[in-house]
């Protein structure tokens, strides 16, 4: 069996620039964006903007502490903004994407096609 580097060899210079062409591509993924409850969080906020808590965990299928501690990380990279208020007498969270936020989901949309070859 060959090695590794036996394989490249034989598959040639071209496969050898595609595979680093495909490695910066992966480089522009967004990992803040890209975990699985923060992608969902994102994508949907890019379509229901603001969305309410409850709305949230409805949608992610996820637990009350597991959304607060992803909005969280998409709340210190920027990308949402939680507005803490009442309506009646009852607490209400809702959960705005930012306009950074916005770009950066719009960036990994782009990084995701180019990587897709779309």
């Amino acid at each position: 069996m060959p090695a590794n580097n036996d394989v490249q060899a034989n598959v040639g210079a071209g496969s050898v620039l595609q595979s680093n062409k495909v490695q910066s591509n992966v480089g522009n993924i967004d990992e803040v964006i890209h975990g699985r409850l923060r992608l969902g969080i994102m994508a949907y906020l890019s379509a229901v903007n603001p969305a309410s808590f409850p709305e949230l965990l409805a949608k992610t299928g996820s637990t009350n502490g597991n959304l607060s501690t992803h909005l969280g990380k998409l709340e210190a990279a920027g990308y949402v903004r939680q507005e803490k208020g009442y309506a009646g007498k009852r607490p209400q969270t809702l959960v705005h994407l930012t306009v950074p936020g916005r770009r950066a989901w719009i960036t990994y949309l782009e990084a995701m096609k180019e990587l897709l070859g779309s």
